[in-house]
């Protein structure tokens, strides 16, 4: 496994997020070293949805208007439904997500994480993957949309579900070591 130990990555986050699709990826950051930190619009705790009900709550680190992507070496998008419908009508998640994607850092995305991308109109001709449900709004915002386990696009890396989540985790730990991708 790559070491990360010199790398911070943002889990950038709303209320709803698919709990698994959170607390996966930051493990294996984690555990290969990095410095993550959860990044909300919101302050405090936010709960995730499990499944079928709420789940967990957890601690935001750090306030999404106290940071800057200066501070990151990678960003992270988990799904769930609520979650990135949330972030996509936030103008300054959208200008956070952009950044990553404009200075080609990486930027990893699984189910439906990668909705708050296509607010960015940074997608065309990209190829990536998400829960299919969002395949016709990515293709219309001109992205590749494939149907695959885990992809990636020049440090951005996509999944489709939480069963892709081993895949998705070990690309995105890949790329980030890889680092900004010009």
């Amino acid at each position: 496994m790559a070491d990360l130990s010199n790398k911070k990555v943002a889990i950038l986050t709303e209320e709803g997020f698919e709990q698994v699709e959170l607390t996966s990826p930051k493990e294996a950051l984690e555990a290969a070293g990095a410095t993550v930190h959860i990044v909300s619009p919101k302050s405090g705790k936010i709960k995730a949805w499990d499944k079928d009900k709420w789940g967990i709550e957890v601690d935001v680190d750090k306030n999404l208007s106290d940071v800057s992507p200066d501070d990151y070496d990678a960003l992270v998008l988990p799904g769930g439904v609520l979650n990135p419908d949330k972030l996509r009508q936030n103008k300054d998640a959208v200008a956070f997500a952009s950044a990553f994607l404009d200075e080609g850092k990486p930027l990893a995305a699984i189910c439906h994480g990668p909705q708050l991308l296509i607010e960015t109109n940074m997608l065309k001709g990209r190829r990536l993957t998400s829960y299919p449900s969002l395949q016709t709004d990515l293709k219309n915002a001109g992205a590749d949309w494939v149907d695959e386990e885990v992809v990636t696009d020049n440090g951005l890396v996509t999944s489709r579900r939480p069963a892709d989540l081993e895949a998705f985790n070990k690309k995105t730990i890949e790329e980030i070591a890889e680092g900004v991708h010009v």
